[in-house]
């Protein structure tokens, strides 16, 4: 059996188009199916605890809905949560599982302002040797 399918999931419209792709493709392959939810913030300021936990609790919600969906659809699935930059976590939980591959939206920004403002799919291509698979979702 081939590896997992991760997918980047944080409850965002391209993140909901690449669940949806990675879910079919799990399905078709037999394969599980890891939905991965970073959250970070910088280590400034003094209420940083309290908002870990806000994003933590956000992600375990999103999580859980898109298992309950997974497993709705015969595809077996579990979460990991990763307190990390969202390329840096995606690329070790895929790396840690073995996985085949990667699934994260984009919205298609613009190359200058995916360089300038960050882009998570052009710098998770640079930190993992995980095939990545783009999925382009609609700006809500």
């Amino acid at each position: 059996m081939a590896g997992p399918i991760v997918v980047g999931y944080d409850g965002t419209e391209g993140a909901r188009a690449a669940f949806a792709e990675a879910l079919r493709l799990a399905g078709a392959l037999g394969a599980e199916i890891v939905v991965a939810y970073a959250y970070w913030t910088t280590p400034l300021g003094g209420e940083v605890a309290d908002l870990l936990d806000v994003l933590r609790e956000r992600g375990q919600a999103l999580a859980q809905e898109a298992l309950d969906t997974a497993r709705a659809a015969g595809v077996q699935g579990r979460a990991e949560l990763v307190n990390d930059r969202p390329a840096e976590a995606l690329a070790r939980v895929a790396e840690g599982a073995g996985a085949q591959m990667i699934a994260v939206g984009s919205y298609g920004e613009r190359p200058l302002t995916a360089l300038i403002v960050g882009s998570t799919p052009h710098r998770l291509m640079h930190v993992t040797h995980v095939p990545v698979l783009v999925v382009r979702g609609h700006r809500a």
